[in-house]
């Protein structure tokens, strides 16, 4: 449909809005908004345009295990979000300062290279530099 132009927003289910809010600005993301309506969402943006409502209904007793990506059995679903970067150094020094664990880094022949980190719900957010030009 070519009426589409672009993602306007990732939707991320959380089980605590300060937890949440803190771990994405490390990661240069904004506060705008939140809780607001019925499921509640609140809403960072970051300055690069991408934006992501935290849904705030995820129970607190839920297991720890992101189930798209931690179990045996492979549920339908998105897996993961992928930023792309320009700089890997400068984001994995960024990662360290912040305390943050890089889980897994993937280098292909072509020279693209990514990286993956968990927030702490054990959503996966993927690093992605592409090959040089």
């Amino acid at each position: 449909m070519q009426q589409i132009s672009r993602i306007n927003h990732v939707g991320l289910r959380v089980r605590d809005l300060q937890t949440s809010r803190e771990f994405y600005e490390k990661l240069g993301f904004e506060f705008i908004v939140g809780p607001i309506g019925p499921e509640p969402v609140a809403v960072m943006l970051h300055p690069s345009g991408i934006n992501i409502n935290f849904v705030l209904n995820a129970s607190s007793n839920a297991s720890a295990k992101n189930i798209l990506m931690d179990v045996p059995e492979k549920h339908t679903g998105f897996t993961h979000i992928a930023l792309e970067i320009t700089d890997q150094k400068k984001v994995e020094q960024h990662l360290r300062e912040a305390d943050i664990s890089i889980t897994e880094t993937v280098n292909l022949p072509d020279g693209t290279i990514f990286f993956f980190i968990r927030d702490p719900d054990g959503n996966v957010i993927e690093f992605h530099l592409p090959k040089s030009s």
